[in-house]
């Protein structure tokens, strides 16, 4: 896969059983672009074709694990900054089409949404489907975009005083994996969503989002701790649990659930209200509309780990 050879969002190595894919924007918070998605639907499927690898760890570079979309870049600049280099003129990831959808004067097309972040979801996805399981290690912050990461590998290990949640449920969002019942369960997830509330680690395991927290100095021994426990299973022993266990997840109705929170997702970030977030950000940054948004809730938000 030479694809593995030019990463430019994570990188990706394998070192005795485990491989590991690391977000690798430190000064962008992690934050995901278009290529984000694609390129961890690579990184997986070569440790799905590695005999070697039994487990999967994912993990963030930084004072964080990933920060949610670059919004610094698509909110101040129409969309743009989110589109992928390659695109054909015309397409959905054309930054001209792009950014036209995203034009309160200009015709909303509803695919051109879809197109966009189920694109994302299948990459987010990857991680579910993928044969081996994965083991997230969140530190600092998880929050917006960057909860699909989470939500959708098989366990997450997490920092006890790291702060993980989706704060765009107050505006200009809809979680699109739509994994949030399923880990949780329907009132915790209707309280989260509800508010844009953050959980901190502790509340994270409290709550069933997160299997352990550790203070950040034990973090990563412990971490490494599950991830060598799960390596001594065999290969064929962790791929026939994980499918399994998932089939109860997808009887449950998620891929439609999914085809849904897609289309919402585009939808709140084309009512007046998204719109306004949009143009205030355009106008005084992201950083400003997002601290806006959040201060009559008591919270700072993800601009906090921004920069």
């Amino acid at each position: 896969m030479a694809e593995l050879e030019t990463l430019t969002t994570m990188t990706y190595e394998v070192t005795g059983r485990i491989a590991r894919i690391t977000l690798n924007r430190p000064a962008r918070g992690n934050g995901i672009t278009l290529d984000l998605p694609r390129e961890l639907a690579a990184c997986v499927e070569r440790a799905n074709l590695d005999p070697r690898v039994h487990v999967i760890a994912l993990a963030g570079n930084g004072k964080g694990f990933c920060g949610g979309y670059d919004l610094a870049a698509s909110a101040e600049g129409a969309m743009q900054g989110l589109a992928a280099g390659e695109a054909p003129a015309g397409s959905p990831l054309d930054p001209a089409v792009i950014a036209r959808n995203h034009d309160p004067g200009a015709t909303w097309d509803p695919t051109v949404d879809f197109a966009m972040m189920s694109r994302n979801v299948r990459g987010f996805m990857s991680l579910f489907h993928g044969d081996k399981p994965v083991v997230c290690k969140v530190h600092g912050f998880c929050v917006a975009g960057g909860t699909d990461l989470a939500l959708c590998s098989d366990l997450l290990v997490i920092e006890d005083d790291a702060k993980i949640g989706y704060p765009p449920a107050r505006v200009w969002g809809v979680p699109t994996t739509a994994l949030w019942v399923h880990r949780i369960g329907l009132e915790k997830a209707k309280r989260l969503l509800f508010t844009g509330d953050c959980l901190s680690g502790r509340e994270a395991v409290a709550w069933g989002l997160a299997i352990e927290s550790w203070p950040r100095a034990e973090l990563d021994a412990r971490v490494e701790a599950l991830l060598e426990r799960i390596a001594r299973l065999p290969v064929n022993q962790l791929v026939l649990h994980k499918l399994l266990l998932n089939q109860s997840v997808a009887s449950q109705g998620l891929y439609a659930t999914q085809a849904l929170a897609t289309y919402f997702d585009g939808i709140a970030r084309h009512t007046p209200e998204g719109y306004g977030f949009q143009q205030r950000a355009m106008a005084a940054g992201f950083r400003a509309a997002v601290r806006e948004r959040d201060e009559p809730f008591g919270d700072a938000g993800p601009s906090t780990f921004k920069g």
